[in-house]
């Protein structure tokens, strides 16, 4: 794959990208956003992470089409942002 001209991922057509942190909170959430629904997939690696819905995204699950995807922190803050 080529690199696109500032090798981000904004590069890539169709995605829009944005962005939230509150110092104070120690939180932030990063939100990445399909013009068109796009085939996704994920892996959960760590000891106790806190995720939602992301089973639906396993490699062997059939539906793997997402219209956002939602990145967070910040523990319960970060689940509550789903």
């Amino acid at each position: 794959m080529n690199r696109g001209p500032k090798n981000l991922i904004t590069d890539v057509p169709g995605l829009k990208v944005g962005n939230a942190g509150d110092e104070r909170l120690k939180s932030g959430v990063t939100v990445v956003l399909c013009d068109a629904a796009a085939t996704a997939s994920v892996h959960v690696m760590g000891g106790a992470p806190g995720t939602r819905e992301t089973d639906l995204l396993a490699p062997e699950q059939t539906y793997g089409e997402v219209d956002a995807v939602v990145l967070s922190g910040g523990s319960a803050f970060g689940l509550d942002a789903a």
